[in-house]
This record gives structure tokens, sequence and C-alpha cells, in this order.
């Protein structure tokens, strides 16, 4: 019984991950078709039919949601790890550090050789500074990063409200002069970034590598700096969830007030938002606020909301087709974040068959059911035959020694 019980835990979390790195790419790919900016605004680099119906529907559902969902299931896994180490005679602290430190070479060979949105680098040192608190109870791991989540976001937020209403009187053409002309420099830093990013965007593959070192070779660490207080109270919550049994033992009418609240409460808020932004012509300042710290609560409320009703979905699934292509999936999802970056810049990239921005806004959609696809395709077969994912596998390999 406790065998089955464990496979069962192990499956219903491959199957949120699986569900997660699918999500992602839902929003990833609008940072592979065109600059990084384009991933905040339907209006960058430029307005386009369609283009705002799927930026608002994967404003509500995806964004923000699913890498949430991903960091708590990425803390889940570090205890996962920790256990197995430990069976294996391995010091897990010691283990950790080792397969943390090669996420993070694997994370910037990946921004450095493909892409520039990369979260392996971050995870893997926002990781490291989670194992130091990795002993403490479910309880205390909440009680640390709800307050570093809440308040974080919440004092950005409110810092950036006065940019927004300076914005939004300049929008309306009653702002001060010198308010106008930071705006306009504002939207001359856009316009030189939008630059910047089609240049990589277009380049051939060495040109694109030399461009991304060049223009911004700490630029993973900057993107660690300024997600830190995102993405390490994530983690936390997603050991202290596993932990205090969420994937395993808690009552399904627990798991389903979870569910409805989070998600219908968050999907509130994220209309309302969306509705206003859409409303005021999708203003730069207000949609960076929104997506960076604004929304950061509802993001949470729905990526738990999410887990729950997954896990409640699970055991109807776990025996058909779908279910089991998103627990495979979920177990190579570390090689299907991988693929997807190079199967989207072989189809956008210079390097590739160079679309990129060229390809309607509107069409990203196809690319994303093409990437689910893909990730859906592989895995079982892979999995009966190697037992792992091919980078799982090596990573794997690279963390815990041989003859351990």
């Amino acid at each position: 019984m406790a065998e089955n019980l464990k496979q069962t835990r192990i499956e219903a979390i491959d199957f949120l991950r699986g569900v997660a790195v699918l999500g992602i790419l839902a929003i990833n790919v609008t940072g592979f078709w065109g600059p990084s900016l384009a991933t905040f605004s339907p209006a960058i680099p430029r307005m386009e039919p369609g283009g705002a119906v799927w930026f608002g529907f994967a404003f509500v559902v995806f964004e923000g949601k699913m890498r949430a969902l991903f960091s708590m299931l990425f803390g889940a896994s570090m205890v996962l790890f920790a256990r197995a180490a430990q069976r294996r005679g391995l010091d897990p602290g010691k283990a950790q550090v080792r397969r943390l430190v090669w996420l993070a070479i694997f994370g910037y060979a990946h921004y450095a050789l493909l892409w520039w949105g990369d979260i392996l680098f971050p995870y893997a040192l926002c990781g490291l500074c989670a194992l130091l608190l990795m002993r403490l109870s479910p309880a205390g791991l909440v009680a640390v990063a709800l307050p570093i989540y809440l308040l974080s976001h919440g004092i950005d937020a409110l810092l950036a409200l006065p940019g927004m209403a300076t914005e939004q009187a300049v929008l309306s053409g009653i702002a001060a002069p010198a308010d106008v002309a930071e705006q306009a420099g504002m939207m001359a830093r856009i316009a030189a970034s939008i630059s910047s990013d089609l240049a990589v965007l277009d380049a051939g593959f060495v040109d694109a590598v030399r461009l991304r070192l060049a223009n911004g070779a700490a630029e993973p660490l900057r993107v660690t700096l300024a997600t830190f207080t995102e993405t390490l109270p994530l983690m936390l919550i997603g050991m202290a969830l596993l932990r205090s049994g969420f994937f395993t033992t808690w009552p399904k009418r627990s798991l389903g007030w979870i569910a409805a609240i989070g998600i219908l409460g968050g999907a509130a808020a994220s209309v309302a938002a969306l509705s206003w932004l859409a409303a005021h012509g999708w203003p730069p300042r207000a949609m960076f606020g929104a997506i960076e710290s604004g929304m950061a609560s509802p993001h949470l409320a729905m990526a738990i909301g999410y887990a729950a009703g997954l896990l409640l979905l699970f055991p109807h699934l776990r025996g058909r087709a779908v279910g089991r292509a998103l627990v495979a999936a979920g177990r190579c999802a570390f090689s299907n974040y991988i693929g997807t970056t190079v199967l989207m810049g072989a189809i956008l990239s210079g390097w590739g068959l160079g679309l990129g921005p060229e390809l309607p806004r509107a069409w990203l959609p196809a690319l994303v059911l093409l990437g689910w696809f893909a990730m859906l395709a592989w895995p079982r077969w892979w999995l009966a035959r190697f037992g792992q994912g091919p980078l799982e596998a090596l990573w794997r390999k690279l963390a815990l020694p041989a003859h351990a």
C-alpha cells in the first residue's frame, strides 16, 4: 500500500509538471517569436489583428500562473531528490549542491547558445538559497515564503503606481513637460531594446551567441536578482506542500475548495486587470507593473488552485492516453524545456527558418499546439526504452556519482 501511494504521489507530481511545462510554452512562445518586451504587451513591437485576443487569453490563463506552478514543483522535487540521495547513502546537501551547480551550467549554456529567456540559471541559484531553509517545518517554510513574496511584490506594485499615474496624464495630454519628456525617454528605451533583440533574433547562430554575450554576459545573474523574491518563496511553498501531504493525503473536499477559490478568484482579478489595460490602450508602464508585480497574488492563487484541481483530475486521467502522456512529459520536463527552445528557434530564429516577427502574432497559438504535440509525442516511447529523459539522465549522472 505504501509503495502504491508513493508511486501515485510521484506520478501526480509528474502530471502537474507536464501540464506546467506545456503551459510555460504558451507564454515563452512570444519571446521566441519577437523581442523580449513583446511578452509584456500585444502592442510591442506592433498591434496586429488578433494579437490582443491571444495575448489576453494567455494573460488570464497562463501568464505567471504556470511559472509559479513550475517553481513550486521544483521546490517539491528538491525534497524528493534529497530523499533519493539519502536512500543511496549520499549526503543530501552535497548532492543537492552538485545538482544545482550543474543546473546553473546548463542554464547559462541555454542562455548563451539558444535564448535570452532561460529560467534554469535563476532556479539553480535560488535553489541553493532554498537549501539553507529546507529543514524548516512546512509551516515554517510558508511563514518565511509568504511575507517575502507578498511584501516584495506589494511594495513594487505600490512604487509603480506614481509612474502609472504619470503615464496616464501623459497619454491624456495633461502632463507637465518634464513628465512628457520622461515618457518619451522610456519609449526610446523600449525601441532600443526591440532593435537589439531583433538583431539577435535575425542573426545566424554564431552571431547570435556573440551578440548575447557582448550585450549581456551577466543577464542570467540580473534575471536571478530581479526574480529572486518570486522564485525562492515559490520553491519554499512547493517544499511545504510536498511535506504537508498536499500531493498525497489532503482530502478531496479541501482540494476542491482550494481549486475553486484559487482559480475563480485569481481569474477574476486577472480579467479585471486585463479589461483595464485593454481599455487604456495597453500603456507600457502599467503593463510592466501588472506583469512584474501587480498580479503576483492572483498568479499564486491560481497556481495553487491549478495544482489542487489537477490533483483532483489526475485519478480520472491516470489510465488514459492523455494522462499517461502528460506524466511522461513531466518526467522529461528538462528535456522538453530545452527541446522547445531548439524547436522554436529552428522555426523563428535567423539560424533556422527565420520566420520571427514577420509571422503574424495571431499564429502563435498554432506554434503552441505544435510545441505541445512535440512535448507529448516522444517521452513515453523514450522512457519505455531508457527510463529517463536524455537531459534528466545526464543531469542525474552528474549529480549522483555512479558508485553511490
